[in-house]
Parts: structure tokens; C-alpha cells; sequence
């Protein structure tokens, strides 16, 4: 399993830990298999109230997307797949709250969770950033959920700067998208913290917050996404190209701030 569950009846809290530190936590397609599973069976374990999302090890939080993962596509431009679009727990009905505890590095395909988190905890050696168009890629869909978590500067900074830059935890924090900071290891206890207070509420007004929450910035999110395959179509380098890329930055240096 790339994913574990550990759920305690008593405070109603779930914690789903992203399990593949020696990927740096990438996400496989088993694991967003497993991801789509897991969210869909807590919506009907009414013992779980609030959930706390979070990654394995100390280097990263999530990596985004497996580059040794091997995604079929159709021939037809017109029916691409990502793979990463419903991976996180709103696309998948899920409206109990979810606190994100991050630890470590957190880029790329990491926003699709991040995006669909209702707030972040964070270590203060946690760092964002999004590698694609160092790699000759569109960032597409990151940038349209991360447009709704941080201001219009912010995350275009971010997502042209590719790997010649990280956002530091406490510029993370400044501006918002982290809403509250930690010594190093402490996140998980922290959003675990924010959990159980949440879960001790009654779950109709905590559920029906969260999808007003979501419900405020929904129709942005569809009319981005509908932009996003034609974009990437567009705007992509070949597989072969990005992956010369890719060899070839691997080692270079970056600046965080």
C-alpha cells in the first residue's frame, strides 16, 4: 500500500499519510487509486468527522507526479487525461474538512491536494515551489488551484520561477497559504490539534461550511480547468524533451525565499 490509514473512533479523526518517502512521497498511479478509494470510503464512515493529511519522512510532503509513472493517453488531443485531476478529496465528494500537515518539500501535483485542503500546517523547513516550466511544461492545473490560496503575484512568481525558487514556510505563512507554522516535526501534531477541535463540533454545520467554503470558488475553478487541457496541449514539450530537461537541471541550485 502507498497509503496508509489510521482513523481513532474516539476523537473522529483520520489521518491518510502519503507512504512512498523514498519516491519523496510522488504519487504513483496505484497511489492515486488508493487516494480516490480512501476519500470515497470516508464519506460513508460517519466515525470520521475531520481528517488530517500529511506525508512520509522528513524530505517531502508530496513531489507531484512519478516521472518513471506511466500515464496511457488516447490518441485524440481533444480526450487527454490527466492524472492527477480527481486525486484530491473534494473531487471526490469528500466535505468533512481536511487540515494539511506539511512537512519537507511540497511541488508540482502536490497542489492538487493542497488545493483541495481546507488549510495547511507547516513545519518551518517545509518549502513550495512548481517545477513545470523549467521542464518545458504548462502548469495548468496547479496554478488555477493555487490562484484561489495565494495572491496573483505569489503564485505567478511561483509557477514562472519553476525550480530557481522555493517559498520559504514563513513566506508561505505571510502570505496566506499556510495559516500556521511549527518547529521541525511538529505539523502533524499541530493539524491533528485543529482536527479534533473541529471534529468535536457537529458534523452537519462543520460539512455544510466546508462546501460553502468551497462552493465560494467553484465556478472560477471549472471555468480555469476547461482552459487547462488545451493549454497543456498547446504548450508542452515532448515527453523526450522534458525528460532532457529534467536530466539536466536535476542538480542545479535554487534560492529560497
Amino acid at each position: 500500500m502507498t497509503v496508509r490509514v489510521n482513523a481513532d473512533k474516539t476523537t473522529g479523526i483520520a489521518v491518510v499519510t502519503l507512504d512512498r518517502p523514498e519516491r519523496l512521497n510522488a504519487i504513483n498511479l496505484p497511489m492515486r487509486d488508493e487516494l480516490r478509494r480512501i476519500w470515497r470510503e470516508l464519506r460513508f464512515d460517519d466515525s470520521v468527522r475531520a481528517v488530517v493529511l500529511t506525508g512520509s519522512g522528513e524530505r517531502a510532503f508530496c513531489t507531484g507526479l512519478d516521472r518513471d509513472a506511466e500515464v496511457p493517453q488516447p490518441g485524440s488531443p481533444y480526450m487527454a487525461d490527466d492524472p492527477l485531476l480527481r486525486v484530491g478529496p473534494k473531487s471526490n465528494d469528500l466535505w468533512k474538512p481536511v487540515v494539511a500537515a506539511v512537512r519537507g518539500m511540497a511541488c508540482g501535483g502536490a497542489f492538487y491536494l493542497l488545493g483541495e485542503s481546507d488549510f495547511l500546517v507547516a513545519d518551518t523547513d517545509a518549502t513550495f515551489f512548481d517545477p513545470h516550466t523549467t521542464y518545458g511544461m504548462v502548469s495548468a492545473y496547479e496554478s488555477v488551484l493555487m490562484a484561489h490560496r495565494m495572491p496573483h503575484g505569489e503564485v505567478a512568481r511561483m509557477m514562472l520561477m519553476g525550480t530557481a525558487e522555493r517559498i520559504g514556510a514563513r513566506r508561505a505563512y505571510d502570505i496566506g497559504l499556510v495559516s500556521e507554522l511549527t518547529d521541525p516535526g511538529g505539523a502533524l501534531a499541530a493539524a491533528t490539534a485543529c482536527a479534533t477541535v473541529i471534529a468535536g463540533y457537529p458534523p452537519e454545520g462543520v460539512q455544510g461550511t466546508v462546501r460553502a467554503l468551497w462552493a465560494a470558488k467553484e465556478a472560477a475553478l471549472a471555468a480555469g480547468f476547461a482552459q487547462a487541457p488545451h493549454l497543456i496541449s498547446l504548450g508542452n514539450l515532448p515527453a523526450h524533451r522534458q525528460a532532457e530537461l529534467f536530466a539536466v537541471r536535476r542538480g542545479g541550485g535554487f534560492r529560497v525565499r
